[in-house]
């Protein structure tokens, strides 16, 4: 049986919300995107006031990457990772993957974020599994449409236990890991046997918090 570290990504293993950081790389890049900002903000809105869900909020933000080709993502989604993306991520987060990778973990990513650009964190050497949302590509063209289900909450389990299976792996969940900001990761905290919110104002659930720089 092997065992897991899971760690979600935004604000776990990153200081900052990444696909907000994606955006604002690719008005760097193409200044004429920010026209999507008003309604990516409206959506957002619309989402924290209960009138639309988490899924559609996101597919309506991530309008910007409409009619994006392949080929052309590969290069944004490249730099995105050395000039902005790797910047921002926790010295801890990665000193924790190594000392279990040391201890026989694998090390599993597991997020709401578009794998589109996640993908670019297997540039860290200790991660052998990336999770992400997953975005339709049509004629080899970008749109802003969501395959399958927003990667949150009982989905990222129904994902895992999916790529698991794939792969055939039996995991030992008693000994694995799971580290997150978040409670909205809970389905993922009762599965395995240490648990660890990152950087949490209180502890919940009785789960231990950990402090992240």
């Amino acid at each position: 049986m092997v065992k897991l570290a899971i760690f979600d990504v935004d604000y776990t293993l990153t200081k900052r919300e990444t696909l907000a950081e994606f955006y604002l790389f690719m008005i760097l890049k193409k200044p004429t995107l920010i026209r999507h900002l008003p309604f990516g903000v409206g959506s957002f809105l619309l989402y924290v006031l209960g009138i639309i869900d988490a899924s559609r909020s996101k597919q309506n933000f991530i309008r910007f990457i409409n009619g994006i080709k392949e080929e052309d993502m590969k290069i944004y989604v490249k730099e995105f990772y050395e000039k902005r993306m790797s910047k921002i991520i926790y010295r801890d987060a990665i000193d924790t993957m190594r000392k279990l990778k040391q201890q026989g973990c694998l090390i599993y990513l597991i997020s709401a974020s578009g794998d589109f650009y996640l993908n670019e964190l297997y540039n860290i050497k200790e991660v052998d599994k990336i999770i992400g949302t997953k975005f339709r590509v049509e004629n080899g063209v970008f749109r802003n449409k969501i395959e399958g289900l927003n990667n949150k909450g009982e989905e990222k389990v129904r994902r895992l236990m999916e790529v698991l299976k794939e792969d055939g792996h039996e995991v030992d969940f008693k000994n694995s890991y799971m580290f997150s900001d978040s409670m909205a990761d809970l389905p993922l905290f009762k599965l395995v046997g240490h648990p660890y919110l990152i950087n949490a104002r209180k502890k919940k659930n009785n789960i231990e918090i950990l402090r992240w720089r």
